[in-house]
């Protein structure tokens, strides 16, 4: 192996774990809000699409093999398969979203921003219609707008703040980063 792929791997292990830390860090508010997707949008922001979605990809793996990865220390399959992992998973898709905006567009300032809300777009839809199929399969039917409002708006301004901080973050660190 040599000395890029090296620091690949390892640079994809830190930012997976990098993941892990903010998924535990936990804002106290009305509703809690966690870092997690700070921590996506700060390692596409800085590795790059593809080592920046392998390490996603990483993070993932290490949560569905049961490791306390996730939000409040958890873990295994079952937190992929309820109601929110459609949000963990949307956590890829918003990656591979930021690739493809890096691979068409470059990684500029304005395309990493528009890239991460797109991305953060994605989360959403991806995560929303995911918790409306588990929640109607096991407590009944439910309102895309009583979804939005327990799973979205309320996480709308703090996930501007985060890609804000993932913005800053990526401009002052990527350079540092081969």
């Amino acid at each position: 192996m040599n000395n890029k792929k090296i620091l690949d791997t390892v640079y994809i292990g830190v930012f997976a774990a990098l993941m892990a830390v903010c998924s535990w860090i936990m804002v106290p508010a009305a509703v809690p809000v966690t870092l997690q997707t700070m921590g996506v949008f700060t390692a596409v922001g800085i590795l790059g699409g593809k080592r920046g979605t392998l390490a996603v990809l990483v993070y993932i793996l290490l949560g569905a093999l049961g490791l306390p990865v996730f939000a409040g220390f958890s873990g295994g399959i079952g937190i992929l398969l309820g109601s929110t992992g459609g949000y963990i998973g949307g956590f890829l898709l918003s990656a591979l979203v930021m690739w493809l905006f890096e691979r068409l567009w470059g990684r500029g300032k304005l395309v990493l921003a528009i890239s991460m809300v797109v991305g953060l777009l994605v989360c959403y839809a991806v995560g929303t219609l995911w918790f409306m199929a588990v929640y109607t399969r096991t407590t009944g039917p439910v309102g895309l707008a009583a979804v939005l409002g327990w799973c979205v708006i309320p996480f709308i301004v703090p996930d501007l703040v985060k890609i804000a901080l993932s913005m800053l973050l990526a401009g002052r660190l990527r350079r540092f980063v081969k």
